[in-house]
Protein backbone atom coordinates (compact mmCIF):
# COMPACT_ATOMS: atom_id res chain seq x y z
CA UNK A 1 0.00 0.00 0.00
CA UNK A 2 1.70 3.75 -0.81
CA UNK A 3 1.65 6.12 1.48
CA UNK A 4 -0.87 8.05 -0.15
CA UNK A 5 -2.06 11.05 1.95
CA UNK A 6 -5.40 12.59 2.28
CA UNK A 7 -5.35 16.78 2.04
CA UNK A 8 -7.56 18.82 4.28
CA UNK A 9 -10.89 19.93 3.02
CA UNK A 10 -10.26 23.62 3.27
CA UNK A 11 -8.52 23.82 -0.66
CA UNK A 12 -11.70 22.26 -1.77
CA UNK A 13 -13.75 24.66 0.00
CA UNK A 14 -12.12 27.63 -1.12
CA UNK A 15 -12.31 26.77 -4.90
CA UNK A 16 -16.34 25.56 -4.21
CA UNK A 17 -16.78 28.94 -2.89
CA UNK A 18 -15.15 30.78 -6.05
CA UNK A 19 -17.14 28.41 -7.98
CA UNK A 20 -20.07 29.29 -6.52
CA UNK A 21 -19.44 32.97 -6.81
CA UNK A 22 -19.07 32.58 -10.43
CA UNK A 23 -22.36 30.57 -10.29
CA UNK A 24 -21.01 27.17 -12.14
CA UNK A 25 -22.67 24.07 -11.48
CA UNK A 26 -20.90 23.41 -8.34
CA UNK A 27 -23.12 20.02 -7.40
CA UNK A 28 -21.96 18.53 -10.74
CA UNK A 29 -18.29 19.67 -10.30
CA UNK A 30 -18.40 17.87 -6.86
CA UNK A 31 -20.39 14.73 -8.27
CA UNK A 32 -17.88 14.20 -10.95
CA UNK A 33 -14.80 14.67 -8.33
CA UNK A 34 -16.89 12.08 -5.82
CA UNK A 35 -17.71 14.81 -3.23
CA UNK A 36 -20.34 14.32 -1.17
CA UNK A 37 -21.34 18.42 -0.73
CA UNK A 38 -22.03 17.49 2.98
CA UNK A 39 -18.27 16.96 3.26
CA UNK A 40 -17.71 20.95 2.82
CA UNK A 41 -19.39 21.80 6.18
CA UNK A 42 -17.36 19.56 8.13
CA UNK A 43 -14.12 21.38 9.18
CA UNK A 44 -12.24 18.00 9.25
CA UNK A 45 -12.97 16.42 6.43
CA UNK A 46 -10.63 15.05 4.07
CA UNK A 47 -10.39 14.71 0.40
CA UNK A 48 -7.50 12.17 -1.48
CA UNK A 49 -5.47 13.64 -3.90
CA UNK A 50 -7.15 12.35 -7.02
CA UNK A 51 -10.27 13.82 -5.98
CA UNK A 52 -8.62 16.90 -5.57
CA UNK A 53 -7.33 16.87 -9.10
CA UNK A 54 -10.31 16.06 -10.13
CA UNK A 55 -11.79 19.36 -8.98
CA UNK A 56 -9.42 21.38 -10.44
CA UNK A 57 -9.45 19.43 -14.10
CA UNK A 58 -13.14 20.04 -13.88
CA UNK A 59 -12.88 23.62 -13.17
CA UNK A 60 -10.75 23.91 -16.22
CA UNK A 61 -12.27 22.07 -18.57
CA UNK A 62 -15.18 24.08 -17.11
CA UNK A 63 -13.61 27.93 -18.00
CA UNK A 64 -10.72 26.77 -20.41
CA UNK A 65 -8.67 28.75 -18.74
CA UNK A 66 -5.85 27.72 -16.31
CA UNK A 67 -5.81 30.57 -13.97
CA UNK A 68 -9.60 29.53 -13.23
CA UNK A 69 -11.12 33.03 -14.09
CA UNK A 70 -9.34 34.79 -10.75
CA UNK A 71 -7.80 37.08 -13.01
CA UNK A 72 -8.21 39.69 -15.35
CA UNK A 73 -7.26 37.93 -18.09
CA UNK A 74 -7.67 34.27 -19.27
CA UNK A 75 -4.82 31.83 -19.32
CA UNK A 76 -5.41 29.88 -21.88
CA UNK A 77 -5.47 25.81 -22.04
CA UNK A 78 -2.13 24.84 -23.45
CA UNK A 79 0.00 28.37 -21.72
CA UNK A 80 1.53 26.37 -18.58
CA UNK A 81 3.07 23.79 -21.15
CA UNK A 82 4.64 26.36 -23.29
CA UNK A 83 5.32 28.44 -19.83
CA UNK A 84 7.84 24.89 -19.20
CA UNK A 85 8.96 24.79 -22.62
CA UNK A 86 9.82 28.17 -22.52
CA UNK A 87 11.84 27.22 -18.84
CA UNK A 88 13.29 23.93 -19.96
CA UNK A 89 16.23 25.50 -22.18
CA UNK A 90 17.83 27.27 -19.19
CA UNK A 91 20.91 26.04 -18.14
CA UNK A 92 20.43 26.34 -14.23
CA UNK A 93 17.59 27.73 -12.02
CA UNK A 94 18.40 31.16 -11.86
CA UNK A 95 17.87 31.50 -15.29
CA UNK A 96 14.89 29.86 -15.71
CA UNK A 97 12.97 32.25 -13.32
CA UNK A 98 14.61 34.96 -14.72
CA UNK A 99 13.06 33.76 -17.82
CA UNK A 100 9.39 32.91 -16.30
CA UNK A 101 9.55 36.64 -14.63
CA UNK A 102 9.94 37.86 -19.12
CA UNK A 103 7.21 35.92 -19.36
CA UNK A 104 4.75 37.53 -18.00
CA UNK A 105 4.45 40.54 -20.14
CA UNK A 106 3.36 38.08 -22.50
CA UNK A 107 0.87 36.65 -20.67
CA UNK A 108 -0.89 38.64 -18.36
CA UNK A 109 -2.48 35.97 -16.68
CA UNK A 110 0.04 35.02 -14.27
CA UNK A 111 0.97 37.08 -11.37
CA UNK A 112 4.14 38.65 -12.29
CA UNK A 113 7.32 36.79 -10.43
CA UNK A 114 10.28 38.81 -8.77
CA UNK A 115 13.46 37.52 -7.49
CA UNK A 116 15.90 38.79 -4.68
CA UNK A 117 18.92 37.37 -3.82
CA UNK A 118 20.22 38.77 -0.58
CA UNK A 119 23.53 37.12 0.61
CA UNK A 120 22.60 33.71 1.03
CA UNK A 121 18.96 33.81 0.61
CA UNK A 122 16.71 33.79 -2.44
CA UNK A 123 13.41 35.14 -1.93
CA UNK A 124 10.93 34.47 -4.97
CA UNK A 125 7.96 36.83 -4.44
CA UNK A 126 4.70 36.54 -6.49
CA UNK A 127 2.82 39.85 -6.87
CA UNK A 128 -0.93 38.66 -6.98
CA UNK A 129 -2.47 41.93 -5.78
CA UNK A 130 -2.69 43.46 -9.21
CA UNK A 131 -5.54 41.59 -11.39
CA UNK A 132 -6.16 38.85 -9.10
CA UNK A 133 -9.58 38.48 -7.26
CA UNK A 134 -8.39 36.25 -3.89
CA UNK A 135 -10.35 36.63 -1.02
CA UNK A 136 -10.28 32.63 -0.21
CA UNK A 137 -5.83 33.28 -0.76
CA UNK A 138 -6.42 30.20 -2.93
CA UNK A 139 -4.35 32.00 -5.58
CA UNK A 140 -1.82 33.28 -3.18
CA UNK A 141 -1.71 29.37 -1.64
CA UNK A 142 -2.01 27.31 -5.03
CA UNK A 143 0.77 29.93 -6.65
CA UNK A 144 3.03 29.39 -4.33
CA UNK A 145 3.00 25.31 -3.58
CA UNK A 146 2.79 25.03 -7.41
CA UNK A 147 6.24 27.49 -8.04
CA UNK A 148 7.73 25.08 -5.47
CA UNK A 149 6.72 22.04 -6.77
CA UNK A 150 7.35 23.12 -10.65
CA UNK A 151 11.16 23.89 -9.74
CA UNK A 152 12.01 20.85 -7.76
CA UNK A 153 10.45 18.81 -10.74
CA UNK A 154 13.21 20.94 -13.01
CA UNK A 155 16.12 20.29 -10.71
CA UNK A 156 15.07 16.80 -9.92
CA UNK A 157 15.56 17.34 -6.13
CA UNK A 158 13.97 18.44 -3.53
CA UNK A 159 14.67 21.92 -2.70
CA UNK A 160 13.73 22.60 1.28
CA UNK A 161 12.14 26.25 2.08
CA UNK A 162 13.67 28.22 4.66
CA UNK A 163 10.46 29.79 5.18
CA UNK A 164 7.11 30.70 3.41
CA UNK A 165 6.00 34.27 3.66
CA UNK A 166 1.97 34.87 3.07
CA UNK A 167 0.56 38.26 3.59
CA UNK A 168 -2.56 37.68 5.73
CA UNK A 169 -3.37 36.52 9.06
CA UNK A 170 -2.25 32.37 10.49
CA UNK A 171 -5.48 30.58 9.98
CA UNK A 172 -6.45 28.40 12.24
CA UNK A 173 -5.30 25.54 11.32
CA UNK A 174 -1.63 25.07 9.96
CA UNK A 175 -2.27 21.39 8.97
CA UNK A 176 -2.59 22.56 5.46
CA UNK A 177 0.32 24.97 4.93
CA UNK A 178 2.55 22.63 7.28
CA UNK A 179 1.89 19.35 4.79
CA UNK A 180 2.31 21.17 1.42
CA UNK A 181 5.51 23.70 2.09
CA UNK A 182 7.01 21.82 5.52
CA UNK A 183 8.74 25.06 6.44
CA UNK A 184 7.63 27.87 8.68
CA UNK A 185 5.39 29.62 7.73
CA UNK A 186 5.54 33.94 8.15
CA UNK A 187 2.26 35.65 8.09
CA UNK A 188 0.79 39.21 7.37
CA UNK A 189 4.10 39.56 5.27
CA UNK A 190 3.88 42.31 2.44
CA UNK A 191 3.52 39.78 -0.45
CA UNK A 192 3.64 36.12 -0.90
CA UNK A 193 7.25 34.63 -1.50
CA UNK A 194 8.90 31.71 -0.80
CA UNK A 195 12.66 31.69 0.41
CA UNK A 196 15.32 29.37 -0.06
CA UNK A 197 18.71 29.19 0.00
CA UNK A 198 20.61 31.07 -2.80
CA UNK A 199 22.67 28.28 -3.90
CA UNK A 200 20.25 26.29 -5.22
CA UNK A 201 20.18 29.08 -8.22
CA UNK A 202 23.12 27.62 -9.81
CA UNK A 203 21.16 24.20 -9.91
CA UNK A 204 21.36 22.97 -13.37
CA UNK A 205 17.68 21.74 -15.04
CA UNK A 206 17.30 18.15 -15.87
CA UNK A 207 14.05 18.13 -17.60
CA UNK A 208 13.76 17.80 -21.78
CA UNK A 209 10.59 18.43 -23.52
CA UNK A 210 9.14 15.06 -23.45
CA UNK A 211 9.56 15.36 -19.96
CA UNK A 212 7.21 18.49 -19.74
CA UNK A 213 4.80 16.85 -21.98
CA UNK A 214 4.62 13.91 -19.35
CA UNK A 215 4.85 16.60 -16.27
CA UNK A 216 2.26 18.65 -18.09
CA UNK A 217 0.14 14.89 -18.85
CA UNK A 218 -0.17 14.66 -15.27
CA UNK A 219 -1.04 17.98 -13.84
CA UNK A 220 -2.30 19.04 -11.49
CA UNK A 221 -1.17 15.23 -9.95
CA UNK A 222 1.71 15.41 -7.56
CA UNK A 223 1.55 19.68 -7.44
CA UNK A 224 0.23 19.31 -3.89
CA UNK A 225 2.39 16.59 -3.06
CA UNK A 226 5.72 18.07 -1.17
CA UNK A 227 8.50 16.50 -2.47
CA UNK A 228 10.35 13.98 0.18
CA UNK A 229 13.29 15.86 1.74
CA UNK A 230 16.68 14.39 1.69
CA UNK A 231 17.01 14.85 5.47
CA UNK A 232 13.85 12.79 6.51
CA UNK A 233 12.28 13.72 9.79
CA UNK A 234 12.07 11.08 12.89
CA UNK A 235 8.30 11.47 11.98
CA UNK A 236 8.09 10.40 8.01
CA UNK A 237 10.20 7.58 9.65
CA UNK A 238 8.29 6.52 11.89
CA UNK A 239 4.91 7.19 9.54
CA UNK A 240 6.38 4.73 6.87
CA UNK A 241 6.96 1.92 9.58
CA UNK A 242 3.43 2.58 10.48
CA UNK A 243 2.18 2.50 6.66
CA UNK A 244 4.85 -0.94 6.57
CA UNK A 245 2.03 -2.11 9.15
CA UNK A 246 -0.55 -1.93 7.47
CA UNK A 247 0.37 -4.77 4.92
CA UNK A 248 1.36 -7.18 8.06
CA UNK A 249 1.35 -6.63 11.92
CA UNK A 250 1.74 -3.05 13.14
CA UNK A 251 5.03 -2.65 15.00
CA UNK A 252 5.08 -1.66 18.53
CA UNK A 253 6.78 1.77 19.90
CA UNK A 254 9.69 -0.52 21.54
CA UNK A 255 9.68 -2.17 17.93
CA UNK A 256 9.66 1.21 16.15
CA UNK A 257 12.43 2.67 18.49
CA UNK A 258 14.59 -0.85 17.70
CA UNK A 259 14.26 -0.10 13.80
CA UNK A 260 15.35 3.35 14.18
CA UNK A 261 18.37 2.34 16.14
CA UNK A 262 17.10 4.33 19.50
CA UNK A 263 15.55 3.91 22.70
CA UNK A 264 11.92 4.39 23.15
CA UNK A 265 12.33 7.34 25.39
CA UNK A 266 14.27 9.22 22.43
CA UNK A 267 11.62 8.01 19.97
CA UNK A 268 9.33 10.41 22.11
CA UNK A 269 11.57 13.24 22.35
CA UNK A 270 12.56 13.29 18.92
CA UNK A 271 8.67 13.27 17.82
CA UNK A 272 7.52 15.18 20.60
CA UNK A 273 10.25 17.97 18.86
CA UNK A 274 8.78 18.16 15.99
CA UNK A 275 5.30 18.64 17.18
CA UNK A 276 3.53 15.17 17.26
CA UNK A 277 3.40 11.73 18.61
CA UNK A 278 3.50 7.80 17.56
CA UNK A 279 -0.48 8.03 18.73
CA UNK A 280 -1.14 10.66 16.16
CA UNK A 281 1.20 9.38 13.23
CA UNK A 282 -0.84 5.72 13.65
CA UNK A 283 -3.79 7.90 13.51
CA UNK A 284 -3.13 9.71 10.29
CA UNK A 285 -2.23 6.57 8.70
CA UNK A 286 -4.91 4.64 9.65
CA UNK A 287 -7.55 7.90 8.89
CA UNK A 288 -6.06 7.84 5.62
CA UNK A 289 -5.96 4.83 4.27
CA UNK A 290 -9.88 4.45 5.72
CA UNK A 291 -10.52 7.40 3.62
CA UNK A 292 -9.01 6.04 0.25
CA UNK A 293 -10.81 2.67 0.76
CA UNK A 294 -13.95 4.41 0.87
CA UNK A 295 -13.78 6.69 -1.96
CA UNK A 296 -12.27 3.59 -3.74
CA UNK A 297 -15.70 1.21 -2.93
CA UNK A 298 -13.95 -1.62 -3.67
CA UNK A 299 -14.47 -3.15 0.21
CA UNK A 300 -17.35 -3.38 2.91
CA UNK A 301 -17.08 -1.28 5.79
CA UNK A 302 -16.78 -4.47 7.76
CA UNK A 303 -13.53 -5.52 5.68
CA UNK A 304 -12.15 -2.33 6.02
CA UNK A 305 -12.19 -1.96 10.01
CA UNK A 306 -10.87 -5.43 9.80
CA UNK A 307 -8.10 -4.70 7.35
CA UNK A 308 -7.18 -1.81 9.48
CA UNK A 309 -6.91 -3.95 12.84
CA UNK A 310 -10.23 -2.99 14.51
CA UNK A 311 -12.32 -5.49 16.48
CA UNK A 312 -15.42 -4.94 15.05
CA UNK A 313 -17.11 -1.99 12.32
CA UNK A 314 -18.32 -0.09 15.26
CA UNK A 315 -14.99 0.85 16.69
CA UNK A 316 -14.20 1.92 13.52
CA UNK A 317 -16.75 4.45 12.99
CA UNK A 318 -16.21 5.64 16.21
CA UNK A 319 -12.43 6.10 15.23
CA UNK A 320 -13.41 7.85 11.89
CA UNK A 321 -15.84 10.44 13.59
CA UNK A 322 -13.23 11.29 16.18
CA UNK A 323 -10.81 11.47 13.18
CA UNK A 324 -12.89 13.37 10.38
CA UNK A 325 -15.75 14.56 12.28
CA UNK A 326 -17.85 12.42 9.83
CA UNK A 327 -19.20 9.17 10.03
CA UNK A 328 -17.78 6.48 7.06
CA UNK A 329 -21.12 6.61 5.14
CA UNK A 330 -20.51 10.14 3.69
CA UNK A 331 -17.69 9.46 2.26
CA UNK A 332 -19.14 6.50 0.23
Amino acid sequence: MADDRTLPIELVRAAVSFAIAQEWDVNAILHEAGIPPLLLAQGRSRVTEAQATSIVQALWAHTDDEALGMGTHPLPRGSFRLLLYGASGAPDLGTALERVRGFGRAMPALPPVQLDVDNDEARIVLDVERGFDDPEHLVTFTGLAVAHRVMCWAVARPIPLIRVELPFHAPASREMPDLVFGAPQVYEAPRPALVLESSWLTAPLMRDEAAVDEFVARSPAGLLARPTADRTSTADLVRRLVVQGLRADQPTGDEIAERLAMSPQTLRRRLAAEETSLRRLRDDVLRDAAVAALVAGEESMAEIAERLGFSEPSAFTRAFRRWTGSPPSAYR
